[in-house]
């Protein structure tokens, strides 16, 4: 374990901003972390925790320790005739456990496949897409306080889940760094096939009786034709949430705007598509210098060279203004803004 002084953090976050931690290390085992957080001239320094940087946009250097989880691991913790218990390090790729379960036909994981980032931040972000929420799987995980270097652990009650939203988000936030995720997935299982895309796209397939695995290739297609690949291009996938908003509210956007849609949520609420709302105030495809909206995506925003984050951060600003100035509704941003 090294740790390094005015390190880059570009090839860290899939943004590719160029900014520098003044202190970095990767952990590779929860005693490294407890390690590395119990010297004491790192005590009083700002801590940054890193996973797959698919989250973040830098505006600025890190003055202070950037902790890069990369703990490793993929086990059986118990098992039983209907639930398998899948125990995964935070530092894997989300997409690699998924696939892992994918490939062993455990149900659960498969319609949140190709999200990037990591298994240590899908807890915090409760990542979600195409009906599935991370909670709806998730039974607990471990996780190291950053201050006093003592393990706890958090059943899915203790996160207070939300939408995009945890505990680790609120009063949590910055506090603890996970170690490893525990997951309930199916033997037998019940696939969600409710988001109106993934029955299309099995039926463009010539699939009849989708398996786990048809429904991740599905959703896999679905999302390599909307979004942009972070290798080719830097992004960090959903900029915005897609907004909640109360029925009379609704109500009366649906008299201006006969053709606005909107999914279901919570009672009295209904969610808006971000991206919609962005592409019908003119943003869809906008470059303004090296930093833009994507051109078959209102919903992501993309460095398309060496942008600063500081422009990303201004034009997603500018589009919060003019959806707020048009449909009378604040976007909030999905991305963790540094």
């Amino acid at each position: 374990m090294e740790i390094k002084s005015n390190f880059s953090l570009k090839q860290f976050n899939t943004f590719g901003i160029d900014v520098s931690a003044r202190y970095y290390v990767q952990i590779t085992t929860e005693n490294e972390l407890i390690d590395v957080l119990n010297r004491v001239e790192y005590k009083k320094v700002p801590k940054l925790v890193l996973g797959g940087g698919s989250n973040i946009l830098f505006t600025r250097d890190f003055d202070g320790l950037v902790l890069h989880n990369k703990i490793k691991g993929i086990s059986i913790a118990t098992e039983n005739d209907t639930s398998v218990y899948l125990k995964a390090g935070a530092g894997e790729q989300w997409h690699d456990l998924v696939q892992y379960t994918v490939a062993r036909g455990w149900g659960g994981l498969e319609n949140l496949s190709l999200i990037p980032g990591s298994v240590g931040a899908a807890p915090v972000q409760n990542i979600g897409a195409y009906g599935v929420e991370l909670k709806d799987c998730m039974e607990s995980l471990e996780a190291i306080h950053i201050t006093t270097g003592e393990k706890a652990i958090f059943t899915n009650q203790d996160c207070v889940f939300g939408y995009r939203d945890s505990i680790f988000k609120q009063d949590f936030k910055g506090k603890f760094v996970i170690t490893s995720v525990l997951f309930k997935l199916e033997k037998n299982p019940h696939l969600n096939l409710s988001y109106g895309a993934i029955s299309d796209t099995l039926k463009e397939m010539n699939v009849i009786k989708p398996t786990v695995k048809d429904v991740s290739d599905a959703i896999i297609r679905i999302r390599k034709s909307k979004l942009p690949d972070p290798a080719v291009i830097g992004n960090a996938g959903s900029f915005f949430k897609n907004p909640e908003i109360s029925e009379e509210q609704f109500a009366q956007l649906k008299l201006q705007y006969p053709t606005i849609p909107s999914f279901p949520c919570e009672p009295g609420k209904v969610k808006v598509p971000a991206g919609w709302l962005n592409e019908q105030c003119g943003w869809k495809g906008k470059m303004i210098g090296n930093a833009g909206v994507h051109k078959h995506q209102a919903l992501v925003l993309i460095n398309s060279g060496n942008a600063k984050g500081e422009e990303i951060k201004n034009l997603s600003l500018e589009i919060k203004k003019s959806v707020l100035e048009k449909f009378g509704i604040q976007l909030e941003t999905e991305v963790n803004i540094l």
